[in-house]
């Protein structure tokens, strides 16, 4: 019997488990949804993701497997700023003349505003048999 390969995608938010987003996944053939949404919006949403992910809450971590990255997700995107911003960062200090206008730290700067610090996208894959096991 031919093995079917079972899948899950998902972008990070509490708007995917409204009622419209349970029957858009209804009708959809994959049966998810992803709707638009904030993202993450600060560094403690990001440690709550980070818990939640690593299966920190109810003490399963043997179950994930991370494939990219470490096991800090809030250390991972700070790093990821650093090696996206920095440069931009510092030049943008060096033009200032005020220094209440320069940027110490980006990562935080972001995570102070209104806007997103990132998104989460999970991929799961696995075997009927595993889907079957876990829902």
């Amino acid at each position: 019997m031919e093995q079917e390969l079972a899948y899950s995608f998902h972008l990070g938010s509490d708007k995917n488990k409204s009622k419209l987003a349970k029957k858009v996944a209804k009708e959809n053939v994959s049966g998810s949804t992803s709707l638009s949404n904030n993202a993450i919006q600060n560094a403690k949403d990001l440690s709550d993701v980070n818990k939640h992910n690593l299966r920190d809450y109810d003490n399963q971590r043997e179950l994930i497997r991370t494939i990219y990255g470490t096991d800090d997700i809030v250390n991972d995107v700070k790093q990821v700023y650093l090696d996206e911003f920095e440069q931009a960062r510092t030049e943008y200090n060096q033009k200032q003349t005020r220094e209440d206008r320069k940027i110490e730290d980006y990562f935080k700067k972001v995570c102070e505003s209104q806007n997103d610090i990132a998104c989460e996208i999970i991929i799961e894959l696995g075997d009927m048999d595993f889907w079957n096991n876990t829902l």
